[in-house]
């Protein structure tokens, strides 16, 4: 994605809390940081909804997602357009999460918790099971537990947040393709797993 041009983008007639996230980028890049808490108020939660879902622990939430943000607003300069703003921070999102399982060595497991707010599981042949009942939504909180990283991941980023094959692709660094065999594959081990369960 190229730069956009700077004519109309930059409308000092609108608000900047309804400015679209280029416009925001370009007035932070020409000197403007103060515009930089309204990226943070669109994205804040988020971006703490990714971190819980991998670490689960609502303190480690917090500082992460601070040091997200102070890690976004340093690069911020050297943003080049090239993707969306909303997938760069979910690449670097995840990325600062990586980095912190494996410096300190954890073997945690993603939980379901964002799933809380969809009416389904948008998951083949699981379509019709919603989570009114608290113990179907705690079986598919540990089945989904049972799941490689590689194939959790692309589930939450798809089936929870709504992310595009594009946008999952950019932001776990890997082809369209990938994510799309992944995310059948994903799907597949927790329908084996859950079945026994729901039939």
């Amino acid at each position: 994605m190229a730069k956009p041009a700077v004519i109309n983008i930059i409308n000092a007639n609108i608000p900047n809390e309804q400015k679209s996230d280029d416009a925001l980028i370009m007035l932070f890049q020409s000197g403007e940081q103060e515009v930089f808490r309204y990226l943070v108020e669109r994205y804040r939660e988020k971006v703490r909804n990714v971190i819980f879902s991998i670490f689960n622990d609502a303190d480690q939430v917090d500082d992460i997602s601070q040091e997200v943000f102070i890690k976004v607003f340093h690069a911020l300069p050297n943003f080049r357009f090239e993707s969306s703003f909303y997938t760069w921070v979910y690449r670097i999102a995840v990325n600062k999460c990586r980095d912190e399982l494996r410096k300190k060595k954890v073997k945690r497991f993603f939980s379901f918790h964002s799933f809380e707010k969809t009416t389904n599981t948008k998951i083949e042949n699981l379509a019709t099971t919603t989570f009114d009942d608290e113990n179907i939504k705690g079986v598919i909180e540990e089945s989904l537990k049972k799941l490689p990283e590689k194939f959790r991941m692309p589930i939450i980023l798809k089936d929870i947040d709504g992310m595009s094959y594009d946008e999952i692709a950019d932001v776990l660094d890997c082809e369209v393709g990938t994510v799309k065999s992944r995310l059948s594959r994903g799907r597949t081990m927790l329908r084996e797993i859950l079945m026994p369960i729901l039939v």
